[in-house]
């Protein structure tokens, strides 16, 4: 990003992805156990697939049979190829920004975290009495530095000897 462009807003950025997602073809979302009914096929060897539509190609039978020519196929191969690299950018890209988001909560948390430790010491201080009711609700629900209980299991009470009898 230049010095001159601004961030964009993550609300234009929705409503961009929202349009997109209305351009792209047979776009959808499967249940799960639709999905994995269609990945074992779907994941079909790509030099298998070169072959049938050279089976294709070869035959008038196979091509009457399947209702579609080999360049059909081959076009059709050529598109899935290409939206395969557009996930893999897609997924890139949100684990881009899934990580600068989780930088943006880290600095929150770190702030956060800071602003809780200097009013700690601020109400020791009179003047500063009007930030206890924040120091409470901030003590009750921090969750670093809170002490838990370690669950002590207790040992096994030690057995008597056996009684030999003679």
């Amino acid at each position: 990003m230049s010095q001159n462009d601004e961030p964009l807003n993550p609300m234009i950025l929705i409503a961009q992805l929202r349009a997109m997602r209305e351009q792209i073809p047979e776009y959808t979302h499967l249940p799960i156990p639709a999905r994995r009914s269609i990945r074992v096929v779907a994941a079909t060897n790509p030099e298998f697939v070169r072959a049938s539509i050279n089976s294709v190609a070869e035959s008038p039978n196979v091509q009457q049979a399947l209702g579609r020519t080999p360049e059909e196929l081959r076009q059709e191969a050529t598109e899935a190829q290409g939206w395969s690299d557009l996930e893999d950018e897609l997924r890139a890209l949100l684990d881009g920004v899934a990580a600068s988001n989780l930088v943006r909560r880290n600095r929150i948390g770190e702030t956060a975290l800071t602003a809780y430790a200097i009013t700690r010491r601020l109400v020791r201080q009179k003047q500063h009495a009007n930030l206890l009711p924040h120091v409470e609700t901030m003590k009750r629900l921090n969750k670093f530095g809170v002490k838990r209980a370690k669950q002590v299991t207790p040992a096994p009470a030690p057995q008597p000897p056996p009684i030999l009898e003679s």
